[in-house]
């Protein structure tokens, strides 16, 4: 089958990333390195990635080729790649539509976009800039009292999730912003029959906590402290500059080690921006624990890579997955795809090799 997949933040890095390595696979230029579900023995039969048709919103007017060019001239994506598949970047970019608008219009925009291409299913996945905590309002708690004040009023993200649920599409939370997780939404999804996934995909320094943590509780060491230091340049690390936005990104990373745990560690994550890193992050991590006898121990490790290029295979996995479990007739949040985010929405599981598991008896039921 034909899947749009519609990305929100559609000339971001990221995005960006989705588009021209969707088409290097297409052309078989690469391999689909870094994707789940193209694993060997991966379970079921997934859309291909051929297959996927891609669009989205975006309040810049920078072309993805020009966006390419700037992520090949960073070590992103190599060198040859935005010349040899430029009509395919091209094609992405002619469907790319002005965010900020009206609800009305990003639904429009949404429905207009499947009729045009007759696309058996629409995945939505937000790729944009973290946005701070929503500030609650009465409204946001029930789909009705939503509907008579206008969904306009809804955090950016949410005017989204609120769009893609009306127009019949399922939809990714890939950022800490609160998107589906309103309960009037979720009573949206549940009346229009689709399905949701988020939240904040987990690509770097919390993909290993995730692995690391139930190591020390499989073992019976005491994790005493646990604390992080994020660099990030780029747009991430620009937006993230601002306190209320780096809240909610250090609130989604420092759940998985409690969770894991069963306790409170003393620590936190701290998150800087260093313009001078462009695409590029650093994660630094401390822990102490105590082992037999209260034996004072400790572990650091360090974790350096570029965001978008490993946010974008998890990307084509969640739109594949997103629009299989819609087509099987899945509503409301997927818990099972846990393994892809640092909050998962719907699950309080934070383990790596559980959530893998998982996600594999999932995709063998979607089969």
């Amino acid at each position: 089958m034909t899947v749009g997949v519609w990305l929100v933040g559609a000339r971001g890095s990221v995005a960006t990333t989705v588009a021209i390595g969707a088409a290097a696979i297409r052309s078989a230029l690469v391999p689909a390195q870094g994707c789940v579900t193209e694993l060997p023995g991966f379970p079921g039969t997934l859309p291909r990635i051929a297959d996927l048709v891609f669009g989205g919103h975006d309040i810049t007017d920078i072309s993805l080729r020009k966006r390419a060019e700037r992520l090949s001239e960073s070590g992103v994506v190599p060198a040859t790649l935005p010349a040899q598949l430029g009509r395919d970047l091209d094609a992405a970019d002619a469907e790319i539509r002005p965010g900020g608008v009206p609800v009305a219009r990003l639904i429009e925009d949404l429905v207009e976009f499947r009729e045009r291409h007759g696309l058996s299913r629409i995945v939505v996945i937000n790729v944009s800039s973290t946005e701070p905590p929503a500030v609650p309002r009465p409204e946001f708690g029930d789909l009705a009292l939503l509907e008579a004040a206008g969904a306009d009023i809804l955090p950016s993200s949410s005017r989204y999730a609120y769009a893609a649920f009306r127009a019949g599409c399922g939809y990714v939370e890939f950022t800490p912003s609160p998107g589906p997780t309103l309960p009037a939404l979720m009573e949206l999804a549940a009346r229009e029959s689709v399905p949701y996934a988020g939240r904040d995909g987990k690509t770097g320094e919390t993909l290993v906590k995730s692995a690391l943590a139930p190591m020390f509780a499989g073992r019976a060491l005491r994790v005493r402290s646990w604390s992080g230091l994020n660099l990030l340049g780029g747009g991430d690390g620009a937006t993230l500059a601002d306190p209320a936005a780096r809240a909610s990104k250090e609130i989604s990373k420092d759940r998985a080690v409690p969770a894991v745990l069963g306790e409170e560690v003393e620590g936190r994550t701290h998150i800087d921006y260093v313009a001078d890193l462009g695409e590029w992050k650093t994660a630094w991590d401390h822990v102490t624990f105590d082992g037999f006898l209260g034996t004072r121990m400790s572990l650091q490790f360090t974790w350096q890579g570029c965001d978008s290029a490993l946010a974008a295979p998890l990307v084509l996995d969640l739109a594949r997955l997103v629009a299989r479990a819609h087509e099987k007739g899945r509503v409301g949040v997927l818990p099972d795809l846990g393994y892809f985010f640092k909050d998962p929405l719907g699950s309080g599981e934070h383990g790596l090799s559980t959530q893998y598991d998982r996600l594999r008896a999932f995709a063998g039921e979607l089969a």
